[in-house]
């Protein structure tokens, strides 16, 4: 049986969809970028390309995502998508972010024109900010000291549960039928970090507040965390658009493709209230 790479496979959004197509019954192989002996899962250093030659060998269709703290995305899908090519596959998923369409000359904008240039069939999926951002990077403040602090302002966003954006990419992944699009992923609903709070606050039981704070207040937080410097100016760059108000668009993709409404920030919050005690 052919296999289904999923570049990214051990993270939020890969693991699944590595999940998912499993109970489907496909044969999936991971991609790691750590050393592994794991029954379907290959080690490849996407800077140096090591081992990816072996990862594409027998593989018929993949999903690629560029792993977090790269500012230079494009560094790392641009020979993904050639090696992709070079192997013929049948279909290639390419996960961006919301409005890298509209910034031509970035690099997540130019790996998603290389793919678009290759030949190969292909879906590309651009979701909004994930809902677990606020457990797996925000968590920390709203655990020790209920706050939730960035230089975001009133501005909204239409979060997702990254499970939604999971089922997105293996529906495509398993569907020719879409081919050639191109489609936003967000939540039911946009919302600013006020209410976001207070839903935090109403799940948890706990006095959660969000304070508006200054780029120049976030940086060396996110330094001092081990982001690489170039990283967090891409971070603050788009924690900008926030608060410019770019992201408050809400679409119906995730119910188009998979004849579900997408879950809410509300039913996230209950279900991890436990992360924030």
């Amino acid at each position: 049986m052919a296999q289904i790479l999923i570049v990214g496979g051990s993270g939020t959004v890969g693991s699944e969809i590595v999940k998912t197509l499993k109970a489907e019954g496909h044969s999936v192989r991971v991609a790691t970028s750590k050393p592994t002996t794991e029954a379907g899962k290959m080690h490849v250093n996407l800077l140096t390309g090591d081992g990816l030659d072996a990862a594409f060998e027998g593989v018929e269709r993949a999903f690629f995502l560029s792993p977090g703290g790269y500012a230079d995305q494009y560094a790392i899908l641009a020979p993904l998508i050639a090696k992709a090519k070079e192997a013929k596959l049948k279909k290639v998923v390419l996960m961006t972010a919301l409005g890298v369409e509209g910034a031509e000359g970035s690099p997540m904008r130019r790996a998603e024109l290389d793919l678009i240039a290759s030949g190969i069939p292909y879906n590309i999926i651009r979701p909004s900010w994930f809902s677990q951002n606020f457990v797996n990077f925000w968590g920390y403040g709203i655990k020790t000291a209920n706050t939730i602090a960035l230089p975001v302002g009133d501005g909204k966003a239409a979060f997702i549960d990254s499970r939604d954006i999971s089922a997105v990419a293996a529906k495509l992944l398993t569907d020719d039928s879409r081919n050639g699009q191109e489609y936003t992923l967000t939540g039911p609903q946009a919302l600013t970090h006020t209410e976001v709070a207070k839903i935090i606050a109403d799940a948890t039981g706990k006095p959660v507040t969000f304070k508006d704070i200054s780029p120049d207040e976030l940086r060396p937080v996110l330094v001092g965390a081990g982001i690489p410097a170039d990283y967090v100016e891409l971070l603050l760059v788009l924690l900008s658009y926030i608060k410019a108000g770019y992201t408050g668009a809400v679409t119906n993709s995730v119910e188009e493709i998979l004849g579900r409404k997408p879950r809410d920030f509300r039913s996230y919050a209950k279900e991890a209230a436990d992360s924030w005690k």
